[in-house]
């Protein structure tokens, strides 16, 4: 992997991760356009840019999450079903990173999104703000974002569908799945870091800097897009998006 192969990651994993179209997908499929192979720096690369990405909702929401500590128990809470089955099934999750595997993710994720979003309704009741969320409903989302585990899913895409069907307003339980990408993709990148501990060194970690700073850039765009976009719109423009990028890379593949 060179810095031109870095700089692409990094834009898109910045882009996608907190878009519901998957960017644990939408990395394999670009890693398989650009020729990578899954090495044990790639697959490091590839969740540490995460936390890039994930540094810019720290940034962006850092006044929330250091004031308020009844917000940070109820993302552990809900981080905790994620984290035991992460353990537990982790050896078999990563016989499922394959091109076909995303595609068939993406067109099936986007199916339910679109159902979703046709059934949904935004009531007064619902909950307007992720502090307000039940430690039940918390834990809840974590079972959702757990069905992230297979790629091409989207992390971002089942705790949003997730909070929206627990009964939050479309905005409130996209924050919330921002929020809970920071101890979910903080424990994956320290796993993966130690995991893979000898590939980060010399001109890997130049690498990998440059990624990590491209995904922080892109995500900071990214988010705040997002916030303004489904204020106004549902999220069945991405539905029908990842119908359209699963069947074409899947038609490419076969």
């Amino acid at each position: 992997m060179n810095l031109f192969d870095a700089t692409i990651l990094g834009i898109v994993e910045g882009i996608t991760e907190f878009l519901p179209i998957s960017s644990t997908g939408h990395l394999i499929l670009t890693s398989h356009l650009l020729g990578l192979k899954q090495t044990a720096f790639e697959k490091t690369f590839e969740v540490a840019i995460q936390l890039g990405a994930i540094l810019a909702v720290v940034v962006l929401y850092w006044k929330r999450i250091t004031h308020s500590l009844e917000l940070w128990k109820k993302l552990i809470a809900a981080f905790i079903p994620t984290g035991i089955l992460g353990l537990l099934l982790h050896n078999y999750i990563e016989k499922l990173f394959s091109p076909k595997v995303v595609s068939l993710s993406l067109i099936v994720g986007g199916i339910v999104f679109i159902i979703v979003e046709l059934l949904y309704r935004e009531k007064e009741h619902h909950i307007e703000n992720p502090e307000s969320i039940s430690y039940t409903k918390a834990i809840g989302i974590g079972l959702f974002q757990s069905l992230a585990m297979v790629p091409g899913t989207s992390r971002s895409g089942a705790t949003i569908i997730g909070g929206m069907l627990l009964g939050m307003k479309r905005v409130a339980a996209t924050e919330f799945s921002f929020l809970l990408a920071i101890p979910t993709m903080t424990a994956a990148t320290g796993f993966e870091a130690v995991k893979n501990l000898n590939s980060l060194r010399g001109e890997n970690l130049i690498v990998l800097s440059v990624g990590f700073l491209v995904a922080f850039i892109s995500a900071l765009i990214a988010v705040k897009w997002l916030l303004n976009f489904i204020k106004n719109h549902s999220f069945i423009p991405f539905g029908i998006y990842r119908i359209i990028i699963g069947t074409l890379f899947l038609f490419l593949l076969t």
